[in-house]
């Protein structure tokens, strides 16, 4: 190969590869409230360019001195979709593949905990950490070290008691903390119809690999959130098999009916 070939090779690297870049980001953004604030952004790249090109000196130095200040105003208008980038970046399917530690008993109990939640008309949210950890909404809450039980799960969720508005959060086998804040989803595309839960539960998904349960407690109804996504209108066997088929568990003793 020639050293011709060689450079166009490399350039052809170069851009596909920075395509790629635009396009994961724009997948990122899409449908959230800073798609206009990137487009903004990036117009103003654009006159950057054009002030350089045609020797603007006054307007290429002002634009040269708010370097800085984009960097910055990058970094906080965008912090949800970075982190979430940054979490899906660091997230290993398959090194998760084989530590992954069957918690049958973990399932059983919250499949459980969510038949008698919606005989008693309770709603919840509960929260299955993943690889991702979630100090940080752990500490918006009471902290617990708790084995999971239906039993205590059903006490947090039952009014008027004081953690009963905020989310369970499940830590392998042990509830870690109660009441706890969850962010809500940005998405503009929801529909009003969704509860402040299945917003939290949403707003969670896209920022962890998390698993969210959420039961309503309108319509007595059971939803999984999940990458961003909310799998609605569950009953009790098709909770027990989606948490199977999601946490990697190879068999599962099927739930009391009480």
């Amino acid at each position: 190969m020639s050293p011709f070939q060689l450079n166009l090779t490399i350039d052809v690297i170069d851009i596909l590869i920075v395509a790629f870049l635009f396009y994961r980001l724009f997948v990122l953004i899409k449908g959230t409230r800073a798609t206009q604030m990137f487009i903004g952004l990036f117009l103003l790249i654009i006159v950057s360019f054009i002030a350089r090109w045609l020797n603007l000196n006054a307007l290429n130095w002002i634009l040269s001195s708010l370097k800085t200040v984009w960097v910055i105003s990058f970094v906080i208008l965008f912090q949800p979709e970075l982190r979430k980038a940054l979490t899906q970046l660091g997230q290993n399917r398959i090194i998760g593949m084989f530590i992954k530690v069957e918690e049958s008993g973990t399932v059983s109990e919250i499949v459980k905990t969510c038949h008698q939640l919606i005989e008693k008309g309770l709603g919840a949210i509960i929260v299955i950490e993943q690889d991702v950890g979630l100090r940080n909404y752990i500490e918006t809450g009471t902290s617990l070290d708790a084995r999971v039980t239906s039993e205590l799960i059903v006490t947090i969720f039952t009014p008027p008691g004081p953690l009963h508005d905020g989310a369970v959060i499940v830590e392998k086998n042990r509830i870690v903390a109660a009441g706890c804040i969850l962010p809500l989803s940005q998405n503009p595309r929801l529909g009003r119809a969704l509860g402040t839960r299945h917003r939290a539960g949403l707003g969670l998904s896209e920022e962890t690999d998390a698993i969210i349960i959420i039961v309503s407690e309108e319509t007595g109804l059971i939803s999984i959130a999940r990458e961003g996504k909310l799998k609605r209108k569950l009953d009790i066997n098709m909770l027990r098999n989606d948490l199977i088929a999601m946490i990697g568990i190879k068999r599962e003793k099927a739930t009391p009916a009480s």
